[in-house]
């Protein structure tokens, strides 16, 4: 396997825009990601397009040429991934073993997601069916549900708080704050953020992700070939994807994702690192319970601690292991298919040290963990310098 790096990055600010479509933030963040590495796009090889509902979204299906042909790169492959809320980090997995495998040498991947085009109990109905749909969705579960049930079950196991839930959301809004492109750069309190409107018991609204628009874009080449285009190459130390039981009640612990645990495993081993060597971290915050097990599933800290590690301040951009320095999709936003790329493009920045107002201290290694429903599929990975 060949190393590979990250060579060009681009993203668009993520939101509400009424006025833009899915096609216009993808070309958006491509257009941006091929000028940061001064690439032409007749010279990308391959392209793949990480999207979730696009057909349901906005009624457009075949989306990866239509998203590539307004780019101007056509007569290569253009292949969309589905991955649920992972959809674009397994692009980028698929992306990353392409050109590590010898197949590509320029390869693109965009993540775009254009929700606000229908209205919010739409947008719950497309989410939920991500989920086991013959069984719990069926039933009248939907995600806020189903992660209402999982900190549930973490707080009767392990003792963890609402407290807990609401300092994840306000480290995150202090970071999306600092954020030029975040959806909501509003800073809360921990009073504000326990007193938010109910959602789903325990969580309220400042424990659930935005519904948001946006799109994001990186571009992979070897690591040899990394100089002819940037002289800030990021390497990509490891890229690891893994799946589990869609539905809650096959699984034998619902306070834990095997699939991040097994993702996150076989990251480690081929980056050569260990979780203590992670520096700072983009997770997959869809609801705060989401970061509290991620920090646990990754090894960050023993089962049972993530409440209380983020409690202390110890996830702050101040503290010994920041995490989704960028707001995370609490506050950054989480345009489902756009948010696994969007985390590489964060990581890259913070090791390029162009993360501007965000940037942190300690900046070397960075991991993302993009997850998928309730666990179903994660895509770990860890990008450094090269």
């Amino acid at each position: 396997m060949r190393p590979v790096a990250v060579i060009g990055a681009g993203k668009t600010r993520f939101g509400a825009f009424p006025d833009r479509d899915l096609r216009s933030l993808a070309v958006e963040a491509g257009g941006k990601c091929l000028k940061d590495a001064r690439v032409r796009p007749d010279a990308v090889e391959a392209f793949f397009l990480g999207n979730f509902a696009g057909p349901a979204f906005v009624g457009q299906n075949h989306l990866a040429p239509y998203v590539s042909a307004g780019l101007g790169i056509s007569g290569v492959p253009a292949t969309r991934i589905e991955a649920a809320c992972a959809s674009s980090g397994s692009a980028f997995y698929h992306a990353w073993a392409g050109v590590a495998g010898g197949v590509y040498d320029l390869v693109m991947v965009v993540g775009v997601e254009k929700m606000t085009s229908q209205p919010t109990a739409r947008v719950t109905e497309i989410l939920a069916s991500a989920g086991d749909c013959a069984g719990e969705i069926k039933a009248g579960s939907t995600f806020p549900s189903l992660f209402a049930m999982i900190a549930r079950r973490h707080m009767h196991q392990f003792g963890t708080r609402k407290e807990h839930l609401a300092a994840v959301a306000v480290k995150n809004h202090a970071n999306g704050a600092l954020n030029p492109d975040a959806h909501m750069r509003k800073a809360i309190t921990l009073e504000q953020a326990l007193a938010g409107k109910p959602v789903a018991d325990p969580l309220n609204l400042y424990d659930c992700s935005l519904v948001s628009d946006g799109a994001a874009a990186v571009l992979l080449a070897p690591v040899e070939r990394a100089a002819e285009f940037t002289d800030k190459p990021v390497r990509v130390l490891a890229a690891a994807q893994a799946s589990d039981h869609l539905a809650l009640d096959q699984k034998e612990d619902i306070t834990t994702f095997p699939a991040v645990r097994a993702a996150a495993a076989r990251a480690y081993r081929m980056a050569g690192l260990e979780a203590k060597d992670i520096e700072f971290a983009e997770l997959h915050d869809c609801f705060t319970i989401a970061e509290i097990i991620a920090l646990e599933d990754l090894g960050f800290v023993p089962r049972g601690e993530g409440g209380r590690y983020s409690m202390e301040g110890r996830t702050a951009r101040e503290g010994e292991k920041p995490v989704n320095a960028s707001g995370g999709l609490k506050s950054k936003g989480h345009p489902v298919g756009a948010t696994g790329v969007a985390q590489i493009c964060d990581l890259a920045l913070q090791i390029r040290c162009e993360a501007g107002p965000m940037q942190l201290a300690r900046h070397s290694i960075g991991l993302a963990e993009n997850l998928g429903g309730s666990g179903a599929t994660c895509v770990v990975s860890i990008l450094g310098r090269v």
